[in-house]
């Protein structure tokens, strides 16, 4: 069995979508010919702890596990937040949002000294372990996953010092993302320096979805682009629980996952009041139940909504527990960024929304991605967000679908094909083919 060192800062007791890709890779690449050896972070600081998750890691896969150097602490203490406070649902705002002084500060030193990102503290003792589990257990191919976009720059490394193939894989663009700081020319120089030296030396460049190619040939003209390979996130079958679906008593619209900033309810908000007052839905009959992590803006905004009392906020849950919440809904909402990347970006949570056959309310561009998958999938509804009638609508549309007791039947043919064990095949092909070069 050939071995691929995996270099993955997210990674159990990590939560939240963006452990879930490297994860099932671990899982069922075994099956595949292909041995994994993780390396993570020991003491990371995660969006969201999620220790059930750490009860899927295959008995006999190696994790190692080193120390990393990481600023939250102090950008807590600088800007007055509380320890526990989440820095990213807080951190990324709307264009119009306005910042503190001292968030300005932070946010000043950050873009400009913390580059790719503020996970770079890692390379500190990540480089040297990685060279040492090559040598040890004389690994055929490294494979790192982005943000934080550190893991490319340790797998790198490892490219470099033992001329072993390399696949960076991609859960969102580089520099000039919506998650990423805006810097001033020096820092952005040099941040755009490691994205092209990362792009080009790579043996091969695995993306989640269509528009992190499309952004890194709108900056560069000299990569090699057929090496780009396109491996969409998905869901494992194996994560639903054995749930059957019966209506509610009131009707129940569901989101997991992160709010803030630029992916945030105000549309929906408004959709509803539009319903309340216009008498065509009346508040005791829906309920918004929100599982998650919110930035203040959210709390903000579910504050002074006329329909605040029919909304339920829960705090993150482990990720089974989460696809039961939604299991047991009777809609699902799903809400994409406003920015100039809309089009293109396609969540995790939008694979993991199709696995539960549940109809799911997209509130995101009609001419996107996303909706091309809701559409061919036919697993819902969609409207932009600037289309408040039509999120009335379609909420109305779903809402009277659960009180006349219909059925809903999705396309499951077209979605199995978002199968993870697939999409570890295809990883496991790919590998076969750069390690006999």
């Amino acid at each position: 069995m050939k071995r691929l060192l995996i270099v993955a800062y997210y990674f159990p007791p990590s939560g939240g979508p963006g452990v879930q890709r490297v994860l099932k890779y671990t899982k069922y690449l075994p099956e595949f010919g292909w041995e994994p050896l993780v390396l993570t972070v020991e003491n990371g600081t995660f969006p969201a702890i999620d220790y059930s998750l750490l009860e899927e890691i295959p008995e006999n896969t190696k994790v190692f596990r080193t120390k990393i150097y990481e600023p939250y602490d102090l950008y807590r203490a600088f800007t007055g937040k509380p320890k526990n406070v989440a820095i990213d649902v807080n951190v990324i705002k709307k264009e119009d949002q306005k910042l503190t002084l001292k968030e300005r500060i932070a946010e000043f030193i950050r873009a400009t000294f913390f580059i790719p990102d503020a996970r770079v503290g890692w390379l500190l003792t990540a480089k040297k372990k990685a060279i040492e589990i090559c040598k040890e257990y004389n690994v055929d191919a490294v494979y790192s996953s982005s943000p934080p976009y550190t893991c490319s720059l340790i797998a790198r490394y490892v490219h470099r010092k033992m001329k072993i193939p390399w696949v960076a894989g991609f859960r969102d663009p580089w520099t000039g993302f919506i998650s990423t700081p805006k810097r001033w020319f020096i820092p952005a120089l040099i941040d755009r320096h490691l994205e092209h030296s990362v792009f080009s030396e790579a043996t091969l460049v695995e993306v989640a979805w269509e528009g992190i190619k499309k952004d890194v040939e709108s900056k560069y003209s000299d990569i090699d682009f057929s090496k780009f390979v396109h491996i969409p996130n998905g869901f494992d079958p194996a994560d639903y629980p054995d749930v059957k679906y019966t209506p509610n008593e009131v009707f129940t619209l569901t989101y997991t996952g992160s709010m803030y900033g630029r992916r945030n309810p105000e549309s929906l908000f408004k959709a509803l009041e539009f319903l309340v007052q216009n008498r065509e839905v009346s508040k005791n009959e829906f309920k918004i139940k929100l599982i998650g992590r919110f930035g203040a803006e959210v709390h903000h905004m579910i504050d002074n909504t006329i329909v605040k009392d029919s909304i339920e906020v829960v705090q993150y849950l482990p990720h089974r527990q989460s696809l039961e919440q939604l299991m047991k809904s009777d809609a699902l909402l799903l809400i994409v960024d406003e920015s100039k990347e809309s089009k293109e970006i396609v969540p995790g949570k939008v694979f993991e929304y199709l696995g539960t056959g549940r109809p799911i309310l997209t509130i995101a561009p009609t001419d996107g991605a996303v909706a091309e998958i809701i559409n061919k999938t036919k697993s819902g509804l969609v409207a932009h967000q600037s289309q408040i009638e039509r999120i009335s609508e379609y909420f109305l549309t779903l809402f009277n679908l659960w009180k006349s007791k219909g059925a809903f039947q999705p396309d499951f043919e077209e979605i199995q094909k978002y199968s993870r064990k697939e999409h570890t095949r295809q990883l496991a092909s790919i590998l076969e083919k750069i390690s006999k070069r």
